[in-house]
């Protein structure tokens, strides 16, 4: 029930639809249910009086029903179908609009495969069981009460034979869904491990390629696909067992009719016409049972997309604005005090350890560790990316937790690790940035970034399609586009996850001098490299080990080369265990 409370508010503008279509629904039954009762009128008063007028004018009107029945059918069909492809769509953007709230740690939670096959499959499933339930939900009843209204009315006595019919197919029906409804559950789950099997393989097609793992990655895909059959097979094995039940159980019924009237028909209690229309009446009973199995099945299979829907719709982010936020940024200081963060959120888990740092405004930070040692983890935390464990970090002096999420992430641009270009010109790229940068604006970062350069060689230049995954760029050409997509914003606190890393010599040196220009702006940069070269220009380095800030290098008067040295004679010392944790 509440499930369907749920599911039943994304109808929305969609409610005159689902309305107006069970009425066509009931009009289409009723002109159905009297065709019957005109055809025996024709047999009985017509034929057998050999009144052909009489055939003629109801003949006549059984063709008005009859076309009446295929236009309420045709515009119930319509309606069905507007409501349900509107429902669908109203789920799909709630749950797309939804997963853009959801902070890293409810993205974590999914596999972008799994929330894939929600946002398709699952609400294609939940869209086709919709529009049956407009339709055949609300036919097959009435038809099955109209028919059997019917049917008690011209012979009581043989329309047992309907009821026995319905009481066992009913039984049948309740044991196929019991049992297949599990393995329908099941079956969903495998799908997003096939989805994730196609993603993987296409976005990392190079790799496969230069690797040559074609055959790995297709018997990969055998094996995901294979499990979806045969999950499917064993299901479908239930379902069309309804098939057969329901073929027998039509034949009997209409041997038993045959049998029982043909002796009713010589005993002068029942009319050929009535026979007749009795046999119409056992084909609609048994259809409507067969759609009636039909929309089971298909509401057992969309109640597992449903629940896979509803768990996304109603998953909350874990980062959420406080009631009355902070929508000002001071400057770019930033404080960690006393800071432990768990991705488990387990306190025993903890991929940083009391961490305790200050940083000035205008101060040009590195970090430096090595694999795992949660250096890109720690810048994540200051645009509240993730919230920490335990402890409070601070941005210009108040918590981030306090802030605005908007303005802190305005003022807070990161360029992160794998850097993501979306489909659209370059242009529209950088105003990703901010939306109302002028074009001037937009060359003028580009310049910054050294991106101005590789710009100018496209025919379109600016306005050069970026496709899908920037697979038209190189890795250092995105590079430079997501630097200036986060210098177009002119934030207070650059945050730079291994900036240098697609780049070569020439294009990491123009990007370094740039970070030390806009230090002088007074921008605050923390800069996560693997790079000694790059770390050699920041003010501060900081050494990560194992979740903690294991020690701490100044720069002071040196020179960039005599950091440089100093940095990697650190970095030997704390590999033999010559330097302790401060």
């Amino acid at each position: 029930e509440e499930m369907i409370r749920k599911l039943s508010s994304y109808i929305g503008e969609f409610k005159k639809n689902s309305i107006i279509t069970p009425i066509f629904m009931v009009l289409e039954c009723i002109c159905e249910v009297i065709i019957p009762l005109l055809m025996a009128m024709i047999i009985d008063n017509g034929l057998n009086n050999s009144d052909m007028g009489y055939v003629a004018k109801i003949g006549i009107l059984m063709l008005v029903v009859a076309m009446l029945s295929l236009l309420c059918g045709a515009l119930g069909t319509k309606f069905a179908a507007n409501a349900s492809a509107g429902y669908a769509r109203n789920l799909r953007r709630a749950m797309f609009e939804n997963i853009q709230d959801f902070s890293f740690e409810n993205i974590d939670k999914y596999s972008t495969a799994g929330l894939v096959t929600r946002l398709t499959t699952d609400i294609t499933n939940v869209q086709n069981a919709y529009q049956m339930i407009l339709r055949m939900l609300v036919r097959a009843p009435i038809m099955l009460i109209s028919a059997m209204v019917m049917s008690v009315l011209i012979n009581p006595s043989l329309s047992l034979v309907f009821f026995g019919s319905v009481i066992f197919l009913g039984l049948i029906l309740a044991l196929i869904i019991k049992v297949a409804f599990p393995r329908f559950t099941a079956v969903f789950k495998k799908y997003d491990a096939l989805n994730a099997s196609v993603q993987e393989n296409l976005t990392g097609i190079r790799t496969v390629k230069s690797a040559v793992r074609e055959e790995f990655e297709i018997n990969k895909f055998k094996k995901a696909s294979g499990d979806v059959r045969n999950s499917f097979i064993f299901a479908e094995k239930l379902i069309v067992l309804n098939a057969p039940v329901m073929q027998i159980t039509m034949y009997t019924c209409i041997l038993l009719l045959s049998w029982l009237g043909a002796k009713m028909i010589v005993s002068n209690t029942m009319t050929t016409g009535q026979l007749m229309s009795f046999f119409t009446y056992s084909t609609q009973i048994l259809m409507c049972l067969m759609m009636l199995s039909m929309v089971f099945v298909m509401i057992t299979m969309a109640k597992s997309s449903a629940e896979r829907i509803l768990e996304v719709l109603d998953e909350e982010s874990t980062i959420k604005n406080p009631k009355n936020p902070i929508k000002e940024v001071k400057d770019g200081s930033i404080s960690f005090e006393n800071v432990d963060f768990s991705y488990a959120n387990d306190k025993n888990k903890l991929n940083l350890e009391n961490v305790n740092l200050e940083i000035k405004s205008g101060e040009t930070i590195g970090i430096i560790g090595g694999t795992g040692s949660a250096k890109s983890t720690l810048v994540q935390l200051i645009p509240r990316l993730y919230d920490v464990t335990a402890g409070s970090i601070k941005v210009g002096g108040v918590d981030v937790r306090d802030y605005d999420i908007d303005t802190l992430r305005n003022e807070v641009s990161m360029v992160l690790q794998k850097n993501v270009l979306f489909s659209g010109t370059i242009k529209e790229n950088l105003r990703w940035g901010d939306k109302n940068a002028t074009d001037e604006e937009l060359v003028d970062a580009c310049k910054k970034a050294c991106a101005d350069e590789f710009i100018q060689t496209f025919p379109d230049g600016y306005d050069t399609y970026i496709e899908q995954g920037g697979t038209n760029v190189s890795g250092g050409q995105k590079q430079r586009a997501a630097i200036a997509r986060a210098l177009i914003t002119k934030p207070q606190l650059i945050l730079a996850d291994e900036p240098t890393g697609a780049l070569d010599s020439h294009s990491a040196d123009e990007l370094l001098q740039l970070f030390e220009d806009i230090n002088e702006d007074g921008q605050t940069i923390v800069m996560v490299t693997h790079s000694t070269k790059a770390a050699s220009t920041a003010k501060r380095v900081l050494f990560i080990k194992d979740g903690k800030v294991f020690h701490q290098l100044y720069r002071g008067s040196s020179t960039k080369q005599e950091m440089y040295q100093k940095i990697s004679d650190t970095l030997t010392m704390i590999a033999t265990g010559g330097v302790k944790n401060e």
